[in-house]
């Protein structure tokens, strides 16, 4: 969409995730009444900034957080919207914040694999068995639903934060993922400039002006790990 493009969906007041956790669309001027909310109301088509993307798109809203107030039947909610398209596609990716919450759970619900970013410092150390315990309560209440952590990739760390923290923020990682037999991926996916940049200009991160060669290179190395660690071809 671009973040113009995002602005005025939200001005428009145009639907969002939003409305398949609250199951209804309200009223506008052009339609006085409420009505059904539908996966396919929420879906933006051709989101990706290149000619004949396949790339959809569900938008979310900071609204979204207002439905944790009312988290009663919800953390199914989107897992069976998404079945309802879920053939249509070869790969769906859900974002979401790491915090254990209805949100999470929704997430879980609606997925096969886990995929973690780990910024390497000392938080993260706490952060990953609590995500353990996460995924691991899940299973056990769900038993017939198959979810597992597909990896952990190291993000967000720029060759000038390197130094003994992150070496030693990484080892710890290293060693909780063994205990737990996690996969890491080998490459990091360091920060760049390029992630506002292509925002800004419209364009993907590989081809945002001045671009870096690392930077297409990371994302491509990644992806190519990332789709082999989930059986994906």
């Amino acid at each position: 969409m671009g973040a113009r493009g995002y602005v005025d969906h939200l001005n428009k007041k145009k639907p969002t995730v939003v409305n398949l956790f609250e199951q209804y669309l309200p009223p506008t001027i052009s339609s006085p009444s409420p009505r059904k909310a539908s996966i396919h109301d929420v879906i933006i088509k051709e989101a990706g900034y290149w000619n004949g993307t396949t790339l959809d798109l569900i938008p979310s809203r900071l609204e979204l957080s207002n439905t944790l107030k009312n988290p009663t039947g919800k953390e199914r909610k989107l897992a069976k919207a998404l079945a309802l398209v879920s053939d249509n596609y070869d790969l769906i990716l859900i974002d979401c914040a790491p915090t254990e919450s209805i949100l999470t759970d929704a997430a879980y619900y609606a997925s096969r694999y886990a995929l973690v970013p780990v910024k390497p410092e000392f938080l993260a150390t706490i952060g990953l068995p609590l995500l353990a315990n996460s995924v691991l309560q899940f299973k056990e209440e769900n038993s017939d639903h198959a979810l597992d952590i597909c990896g952990i990739v190291f993000n967000h760390s720029s060759s000038y934060s390197d130094g003994p923290e992150t070496n030693a923020s990484v080892a710890e990682v290293m060693e909780e993922a063994v205990k737990n037999s996690w996969h890491v991926y080998g490459t990091h996916v360091r920060y760049s400039r390029s992630y506002a940049k292509a925002a800004r200009e419209g364009t993907p991160i590989g081809s945002t002006s001045y671009v870096r060669g690392n930077v297409q290179q990371q994302f491509a190395s990644f992806s190519e790990e990332f789709f082999k660690s989930i059986g994906f071809k």
